[in-house]
């Protein structure tokens, strides 16, 4: 039992594959939320406003409601005299109409009054007497200080697109239209388990001979990120039957498993066995390093993603081969997905000809600065900021030439 790969491809070929098997066995959906959940969420079709905002015209300062040719030509010196026959807080409105020689103080948010057209703020007036004079100190021109309803946005205005990440400011405009619930593009429930005698979780005493799980975390951390719903299904042992009850026991509630470990052609390694038993092998090997071992299947019409048990290895494979067609089912656009950018590389790079590779690296002082460890070196991705792709007919890149990288 799996005691060989099969046939090994090239990365085109992978890619092109994956992409199949995703179009075939899923479809972007929709699902309606609470706004209250809708953090991070895509939304799945366009916003409209469904009130103007604001929704009448209010004042932009505390002061008063006025007609503002009653402040034409008012000084400090020679102040213009105004009765206040009224008074609006917060949260109310005032009936009454203002005329020429009248004024309402207003609070900031409240509705104008009927007859105003400006508002003059308090710091440039003055109660004189318990009769409600009012002093007004300088001119101010109409529409002085109230915004106009709709000036923001008018109702059935296009207020968020198709594809928007919500954050929390876009959160606020939707409170601010009164919308309670919206449809946001479904996230797809994806099943992690780690394999390996070797494992230990981290709450676990560290013996001889064994490793803690850093690809539980490390997946999890990548298929959020990519706009996906993670599961973890915790660690199982290089045995037959435990992998197939847990993979079997998986599918039961997730759209996609991935399991990391257990894809190589060694004695313990079985998930290989158990997907030609259950389900469909398409791809088992692919020639680029890191990341010869993995292994894509499906069962019932669900993925079954085998990623290499080296960390390195894993989170390359992910990014590079599952992370695009996760966020398109997420609802995330292909912008989000491709960070490109292009730098000076700082050293020279030697890469094994006829295999194409992928290389961690650092950027500092905007130039990239590639990470020399192998794919079980775990501090190698503390200092990574991106990856980037050497192609299998290159052996040497040069310190001081242009390279594309594509950040993590």
């Amino acid at each position: 039992m799996g005691t060989e790969f099969l046939k090994i491809i090239e990365v085109d070929e992978a890619k092109k594959i994956i992409e199949n098997l995703f179009k075939e066995n899923y479809e972007v959906k929709s699902e309606n939320i609470s706004i209250a959940n809708s953090y991070n969420r895509v939304i799945s079709k366009n916003i409209d406003s469904t009130i103007d905002l604001p929704p009448f015209d209010k004042a932009l300062k505390d002061g008063y409601a006025i007609k503002a040719e009653d402040s034409f030509g008012a000084t400090e010196e020679n102040p213009k005299i105004l009765k206040c026959i009224d008074s609006v807080k917060a949260g109310s409105f005032s009936n009454k109409t203002i005329k020429n020689g009248k004024c309402i103080e207003i609070s900031t948010g409240s509705p104008i009054p009927k007859g105003s057209d400006a508002v003059m703020m308090v710091e440039f007036s003055e109660k004189l007497n318990e009769s409600n004079d009012i002093a007004i100190l300088k001119s101010v021109p109409p529409t002085e200080d109230i915004a106009n309803k709709g000036s923001d946005i008018e109702k059935g205005k296009l207020i968020l697109k198709k594809g928007t990440i919500l954050n929390p400011v876009k959160i606020g405009l939707l409170s601010a239209q009164g919308i309670n619930d919206l449809d946001v593009f479904k996230k797809p429930i994806i099943s992690i388990i780690s394999t390996g005698n070797e494992l230990l979780n981290t709450n676990e005493k560290m013996d001889y001979g064994k490793i803690y799980d850093v690809n539980t975390n490390l997946i999890k951390g990548a298929i959020l990120s990519s706009g996906g719903t993670p599961i973890i299904k915790g660690i199982v042992k290089d045995d037959y039957n435990q992998l197939k009850n847990r993979i079997n026991e998986s599918l039961k509630n997730s759209d996609i498993l991935i399991c990391s470990g257990g894809t190589s052609a060694g004695v313990g390694d079985v998930l290989k066995d158990f997907i030609e038993e259950s389900g469909e092998i398409l791809i088992h090997g692919i020639a680029f390093k890191p990341g010869k071992p993995t292994l894509i299947g499906k069962i019932n019409g669900k993925i079954i993603i085998g990623l290499p048990g080296n960390p390195v290895s894993a989170i390359i494979v992910y990014n590079v081969f599952i992370d695009p067609y996760i966020r398109l089912i997420s609802g995330l656009s292909e912008k989000e997905a491709n960070k490109r950018k292009k730098f000076k590389l700082a050293k020279r790079i030697h890469s094994a000809k006829g295999r194409m590779e992928y290389l961690l690296a650092e950027i500092k002082n905007n130039e990239v600065y590639p990470i020399f460890k192998d794919s079980g070196a775990i501090t190698s991705l503390s200092y990574a900021d991106a990856y980037m792709k050497i192609p299998k007919s290159t052996e040497i890149i040069d310190a001081g030439e242009i390279v594309e990288i594509i950040l993590l």
